[in-house]
Protein backbone atom coordinates (compact mmCIF):
# COMPACT_ATOMS: atom_id res chain seq x y z
CA UNK A 1 0.00 0.00 0.00
CA UNK A 2 1.37 3.38 -0.98
CA UNK A 3 1.35 6.09 1.62
CA UNK A 4 1.26 9.79 0.94
CA UNK A 5 3.92 11.78 2.78
CA UNK A 6 2.41 14.04 5.42
CA UNK A 7 2.18 17.66 4.41
CA UNK A 8 4.35 19.84 6.67
CA UNK A 9 2.33 22.08 8.98
CA UNK A 10 2.30 25.73 7.78
CA UNK A 11 4.62 28.02 9.63
CA UNK A 12 2.88 30.46 11.91
CA UNK A 13 2.91 34.03 10.68
CA UNK A 14 4.34 36.39 13.21
CA UNK A 15 3.69 40.06 12.63
CA UNK A 16 6.15 42.70 13.80
CA UNK A 17 4.95 43.96 17.15
CA UNK A 18 5.62 47.58 16.39
CA UNK A 19 3.20 47.55 13.46
CA UNK A 20 0.38 45.86 15.36
CA UNK A 21 -0.18 47.74 18.57
CA UNK A 22 0.52 51.36 17.81
CA UNK A 23 -1.40 51.90 14.54
CA UNK A 24 -4.71 50.54 15.84
CA UNK A 25 -4.82 52.83 18.81
CA UNK A 26 -3.44 55.72 16.76
CA UNK A 27 -6.06 55.05 14.07
CA UNK A 28 -8.86 55.19 16.66
CA UNK A 29 -7.61 58.50 18.02
CA UNK A 30 -7.20 59.92 14.55
CA UNK A 31 -10.76 59.04 13.58
CA UNK A 32 -12.15 60.67 16.73
CA UNK A 33 -10.06 63.82 16.37
CA UNK A 34 -10.39 64.46 12.64
CA UNK A 35 -13.94 63.35 11.91
CA UNK A 36 -15.69 64.26 15.14
CA UNK A 37 -16.80 60.69 15.77
CA UNK A 38 -17.36 59.83 19.47
CA UNK A 39 -14.61 57.69 20.91
CA UNK A 40 -16.97 54.74 21.39
CA UNK A 41 -17.86 54.68 17.70
CA UNK A 42 -14.23 55.06 16.70
CA UNK A 43 -13.19 52.06 18.78
CA UNK A 44 -16.02 50.04 17.26
CA UNK A 45 -14.73 50.95 13.80
CA UNK A 46 -11.30 49.66 14.78
CA UNK A 47 -12.94 46.47 16.07
CA UNK A 48 -14.69 46.05 12.73
CA UNK A 49 -11.42 46.36 10.82
CA UNK A 50 -9.79 43.84 13.14
CA UNK A 51 -12.65 41.41 12.55
CA UNK A 52 -12.32 41.90 8.81
CA UNK A 53 -8.74 40.68 8.94
CA UNK A 54 -9.72 37.39 10.57
CA UNK A 55 -10.29 35.46 7.37
CA UNK A 56 -6.78 35.99 6.06
CA UNK A 57 -4.59 36.48 9.11
CA UNK A 58 -6.11 35.17 12.34
CA UNK A 59 -3.07 36.06 14.44
CA UNK A 60 -3.00 39.58 13.07
CA UNK A 61 -6.74 39.97 13.67
CA UNK A 62 -6.45 38.86 17.29
CA UNK A 63 -3.69 41.32 18.05
CA UNK A 64 -5.52 44.16 16.28
CA UNK A 65 -8.68 43.35 18.24
CA UNK A 66 -6.82 43.41 21.53
CA UNK A 67 -5.11 46.70 20.74
CA UNK A 68 -8.40 48.30 19.66
CA UNK A 69 -10.12 47.37 22.93
CA UNK A 70 -12.48 44.73 21.49
CA UNK A 71 -13.75 41.67 23.31
CA UNK A 72 -14.58 41.53 27.00
CA UNK A 73 -15.09 45.02 28.37
CA UNK A 74 -14.89 46.54 24.89
CA UNK A 75 -17.12 46.51 21.81
CA UNK A 76 -18.85 43.19 22.47
CA UNK A 77 -22.24 44.78 23.20
CA UNK A 78 -22.36 43.74 26.87
CA UNK A 79 -22.77 47.40 27.83
CA UNK A 80 -25.11 49.93 26.26
CA UNK A 81 -21.98 52.02 25.73
CA UNK A 82 -20.81 49.42 23.19
CA UNK A 83 -24.02 48.66 21.31
CA UNK A 84 -24.37 49.57 17.65
CA UNK A 85 -28.17 49.78 17.84
CA UNK A 86 -30.54 50.38 20.74
CA UNK A 87 -34.07 49.50 21.77
CA UNK A 88 -35.34 52.29 24.02
CA UNK A 89 -38.42 52.05 26.23
CA UNK A 90 -40.67 55.12 26.27
CA UNK A 91 -44.26 55.98 27.10
CA UNK A 92 -46.85 56.07 24.34
CA UNK A 93 -49.66 57.99 26.02
CA UNK A 94 -48.06 61.00 27.70
CA UNK A 95 -48.38 64.21 25.65
CA UNK A 96 -45.22 66.32 25.75
CA UNK A 97 -43.12 63.43 27.06
CA UNK A 98 -43.71 60.22 25.14
CA UNK A 99 -46.61 60.02 22.72
CA UNK A 100 -47.11 57.59 19.84
CA UNK A 101 -48.71 59.25 16.86
CA UNK A 102 -51.14 57.79 14.32
CA UNK A 103 -48.21 57.01 12.01
CA UNK A 104 -46.51 54.95 14.72
CA UNK A 105 -43.78 57.51 15.41
CA UNK A 106 -42.96 58.59 18.97
CA UNK A 107 -42.33 62.17 20.03
CA UNK A 108 -41.95 64.23 23.19
CA UNK A 109 -39.32 65.45 25.63
CA UNK A 110 -38.27 61.97 26.77
CA UNK A 111 -38.02 60.80 23.15
CA UNK A 112 -35.84 63.75 22.16
CA UNK A 113 -33.57 63.31 25.17
CA UNK A 114 -33.29 59.58 24.42
CA UNK A 115 -32.36 60.28 20.79
CA UNK A 116 -29.72 62.81 21.86
CA UNK A 117 -28.15 60.48 24.44
CA UNK A 118 -28.13 57.56 21.99
CA UNK A 119 -26.37 59.78 19.47
CA UNK A 120 -23.68 60.61 22.01
CA UNK A 121 -23.26 56.87 22.57
CA UNK A 122 -22.57 56.50 18.86
CA UNK A 123 -26.01 55.22 17.81
CA UNK A 124 -27.73 57.32 15.12
CA UNK A 125 -31.49 57.79 14.86
CA UNK A 126 -31.91 55.16 12.16
CA UNK A 127 -30.52 52.51 14.53
CA UNK A 128 -32.87 53.33 17.42
CA UNK A 129 -36.10 51.40 17.90
CA UNK A 130 -38.56 52.83 20.40
CA UNK A 131 -40.78 50.46 22.33
CA UNK A 132 -43.84 51.29 24.42
CA UNK A 133 -42.98 50.52 28.05
CA UNK A 134 -45.74 51.14 30.65
CA UNK A 135 -44.82 51.89 34.25
CA UNK A 136 -45.70 48.36 35.34
CA UNK A 137 -43.28 46.81 32.82
CA UNK A 138 -40.12 48.88 33.21
CA UNK A 139 -38.08 46.71 35.58
CA UNK A 140 -39.04 43.48 33.82
CA UNK A 141 -38.33 44.90 30.37
CA UNK A 142 -34.77 45.76 31.41
CA UNK A 143 -34.15 42.47 33.20
CA UNK A 144 -35.40 40.42 30.23
CA UNK A 145 -33.41 42.45 27.74
CA UNK A 146 -36.51 43.62 25.90
CA UNK A 147 -35.08 47.15 26.01
CA UNK A 148 -31.57 48.54 26.45
CA UNK A 149 -32.51 51.88 27.99
CA UNK A 150 -35.67 53.41 29.43
CA UNK A 151 -36.61 57.09 29.13
CA UNK A 152 -40.17 57.01 30.45
CA UNK A 153 -40.72 59.48 33.32
CA UNK A 154 -38.85 56.92 35.43
CA UNK A 155 -38.36 58.39 38.91
CA UNK A 156 -35.26 57.20 40.74
CA UNK A 157 -36.13 55.59 44.09
CA UNK A 158 -34.20 53.51 46.59
CA UNK A 159 -36.42 50.49 45.91
CA UNK A 160 -35.99 50.68 42.16
CA UNK A 161 -32.23 51.07 42.48
CA UNK A 162 -32.12 47.55 43.90
CA UNK A 163 -33.23 46.23 40.50
CA UNK A 164 -32.06 48.89 38.04
CA UNK A 165 -28.92 50.93 37.41
CA UNK A 166 -29.94 54.55 36.85
CA UNK A 167 -28.19 57.16 34.77
CA UNK A 168 -28.98 60.78 35.48
CA UNK A 169 -31.32 62.21 36.47
CA UNK A 170 -31.80 64.05 33.18
CA UNK A 171 -34.52 66.25 34.67
CA UNK A 172 -36.07 66.95 38.08
CA UNK A 173 -39.77 67.85 37.91
CA UNK A 174 -42.09 68.24 40.92
CA UNK A 175 -45.25 66.41 41.86
CA UNK A 176 -48.40 68.50 41.61
CA UNK A 177 -52.13 67.93 41.21
CA UNK A 178 -54.54 68.31 38.31
CA UNK A 179 -58.30 68.75 38.78
CA UNK A 180 -61.33 69.74 36.74
CA UNK A 181 -61.41 73.45 36.04
CA UNK A 182 -64.61 73.95 38.05
CA UNK A 183 -63.09 72.31 41.15
CA UNK A 184 -62.24 75.18 43.50
CA UNK A 185 -61.84 73.41 46.84
CA UNK A 186 -58.60 71.53 46.05
CA UNK A 187 -55.72 73.95 46.49
CA UNK A 188 -52.92 71.68 47.72
CA UNK A 189 -52.13 68.07 48.51
CA UNK A 190 -53.82 68.23 51.94
CA UNK A 191 -57.13 69.00 50.25
CA UNK A 192 -57.08 65.52 48.70
CA UNK A 193 -58.25 64.03 52.00
CA UNK A 194 -61.37 61.97 51.35
CA UNK A 195 -61.06 62.52 47.58
CA UNK A 196 -60.59 59.97 44.81
CA UNK A 197 -57.15 60.10 43.23
CA UNK A 198 -55.76 58.09 40.36
CA UNK A 199 -53.41 55.20 41.15
CA UNK A 200 -51.51 54.11 38.04
CA UNK A 201 -50.13 50.56 38.15
CA UNK A 202 -46.36 50.69 38.68
CA UNK A 203 -46.30 54.39 39.58
CA UNK A 204 -45.32 55.76 42.99
CA UNK A 205 -47.12 59.11 42.64
CA UNK A 206 -50.31 58.12 44.46
CA UNK A 207 -48.23 56.51 47.22
CA UNK A 208 -46.48 59.83 47.82
CA UNK A 209 -49.85 61.34 48.66
CA UNK A 210 -51.31 58.53 50.76
CA UNK A 211 -48.25 56.85 52.31
CA UNK A 212 -45.61 59.60 52.48
CA UNK A 213 -47.84 62.63 53.08
CA UNK A 214 -50.37 60.58 55.12
CA UNK A 215 -53.30 62.10 53.25
CA UNK A 216 -56.34 59.81 53.51
CA UNK A 217 -57.31 59.88 49.85
CA UNK A 218 -59.01 57.00 48.05
CA UNK A 219 -56.95 55.40 45.25
CA UNK A 220 -58.73 54.50 42.02
CA UNK A 221 -56.79 52.08 39.85
CA UNK A 222 -55.84 52.82 36.24
CA UNK A 223 -53.36 51.27 33.83
CA UNK A 224 -52.04 54.56 32.41
CA UNK A 225 -52.25 58.30 32.96
CA UNK A 226 -54.30 58.50 29.79
CA UNK A 227 -56.91 56.39 31.56
CA UNK A 228 -56.65 58.72 34.56
CA UNK A 229 -57.60 61.66 32.37
CA UNK A 230 -60.58 59.77 30.95
CA UNK A 231 -61.76 58.91 34.45
CA UNK A 232 -61.30 62.51 35.64
CA UNK A 233 -63.32 63.80 32.69
CA UNK A 234 -66.06 61.24 33.45
CA UNK A 235 -66.21 62.32 37.12
CA UNK A 236 -64.92 58.92 38.26
CA UNK A 237 -61.99 60.71 39.95
CA UNK A 238 -61.51 63.99 41.79
CA UNK A 239 -57.82 64.53 41.02
CA UNK A 240 -54.72 63.23 39.31
CA UNK A 241 -51.51 63.81 41.27
CA UNK A 242 -48.19 63.16 39.57
CA UNK A 243 -45.20 64.97 38.03
CA UNK A 244 -45.96 68.49 36.85
CA UNK A 245 -44.53 67.90 33.36
CA UNK A 246 -46.88 64.92 32.90
CA UNK A 247 -49.83 67.02 34.04
CA UNK A 248 -48.76 69.93 31.81
CA UNK A 249 -48.77 67.67 28.78
CA UNK A 250 -52.29 66.45 29.47
CA UNK A 251 -53.62 69.91 30.39
CA UNK A 252 -52.26 71.61 27.27
CA UNK A 253 -55.16 72.83 25.15
CA UNK A 254 -57.77 71.42 27.53
CA UNK A 255 -59.65 74.20 29.27
CA UNK A 256 -61.70 71.77 31.31
CA UNK A 257 -58.65 70.88 33.45
CA UNK A 258 -56.25 72.95 35.53
CA UNK A 259 -53.04 72.36 37.51
CA UNK A 260 -53.26 73.37 41.16
CA UNK A 261 -49.66 74.70 41.09
CA UNK A 262 -48.80 73.51 44.59
CA UNK A 263 -45.76 71.23 44.12
CA UNK A 264 -44.73 69.05 47.05
CA UNK A 265 -41.92 66.70 45.92
CA UNK A 266 -38.86 66.49 43.69
CA UNK A 267 -39.01 63.65 41.16
CA UNK A 268 -35.67 62.63 39.64
CA UNK A 269 -36.17 61.30 36.12
CA UNK A 270 -33.52 58.67 35.55
CA UNK A 271 -32.40 56.61 32.58
CA UNK A 272 -33.16 52.97 33.29
CA UNK A 273 -30.22 50.67 32.50
CA UNK A 274 -29.82 46.95 33.14
CA UNK A 275 -28.56 46.37 36.67
CA UNK A 276 -24.77 46.39 36.88
CA UNK A 277 -23.95 48.18 33.63
CA UNK A 278 -21.81 50.86 35.26
CA UNK A 279 -19.87 51.57 32.08
CA UNK A 280 -23.09 52.33 30.28
CA UNK A 281 -24.33 54.45 33.17
CA UNK A 282 -21.21 56.59 33.16
CA UNK A 283 -21.45 57.07 29.39
CA UNK A 284 -25.10 58.13 29.73
CA UNK A 285 -24.19 60.65 32.44
CA UNK A 286 -21.52 62.19 30.21
CA UNK A 287 -24.08 62.52 27.43
CA UNK A 288 -26.61 64.20 29.74
CA UNK A 289 -23.96 66.66 30.91
CA UNK A 290 -23.15 67.54 27.30
CA UNK A 291 -26.86 68.00 26.55
CA UNK A 292 -27.13 70.72 29.18
CA UNK A 293 -23.79 72.31 28.37
CA UNK A 294 -24.51 72.68 24.66
CA UNK A 295 -27.98 74.14 25.24
CA UNK A 296 -29.98 71.25 23.80
CA UNK A 297 -31.68 70.46 27.12
CA UNK A 298 -33.04 74.00 27.34
CA UNK A 299 -34.29 73.82 23.76
CA UNK A 300 -36.04 70.53 24.41
CA UNK A 301 -37.67 71.82 27.61
CA UNK A 302 -38.84 75.06 26.03
CA UNK A 303 -40.27 73.28 23.03
CA UNK A 304 -42.51 71.03 25.10
CA UNK A 305 -43.26 72.98 28.30
CA UNK A 306 -42.67 76.71 27.81
CA UNK A 307 -46.37 77.43 27.31
CA UNK A 308 -47.37 75.45 30.41
CA UNK A 309 -46.25 78.16 32.83
CA UNK A 310 -44.03 75.71 34.70
CA UNK A 311 -40.75 76.96 36.08
CA UNK A 312 -38.16 75.07 34.05
CA UNK A 313 -34.70 74.20 35.36
CA UNK A 314 -31.99 74.36 32.70
CA UNK A 315 -28.88 73.52 34.73
CA UNK A 316 -27.33 70.05 34.92
CA UNK A 317 -29.11 68.02 37.62
CA UNK A 318 -27.05 66.48 40.40
CA UNK A 319 -26.42 62.87 39.45
CA UNK A 320 -27.25 59.98 41.76
CA UNK A 321 -24.08 58.05 40.98
CA UNK A 322 -23.91 54.74 39.14
CA UNK A 323 -24.55 51.60 41.18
Amino acid sequence: MRTTPATPAPRAISAPRATLTTPASRDTRAISATRGIPAGRASRSACGRAAGAAGALPVLAAVLAASAGCGIGGGDGSSVADKRSLVIGVKADQPGLGLKGPNGAYDGFDVQVATYVAGRLGVPRDRIRFRTTPSSERERALARGDVDLIFATYSITATRKQQVTFGGPYYVPHQDTLVRADEGSIKNVRDLKGRRICAVTGSNSWRRVIEERKVAATPVQAATYGQCMDKLAANQLDAVSTDDVILAGFAAGRERFRIVNAPFTDEKYGVGIKKGDLKGCEAVNRAITEMYQDGQAQRFLERWFQRSGLKLTTSVPQFEGCS
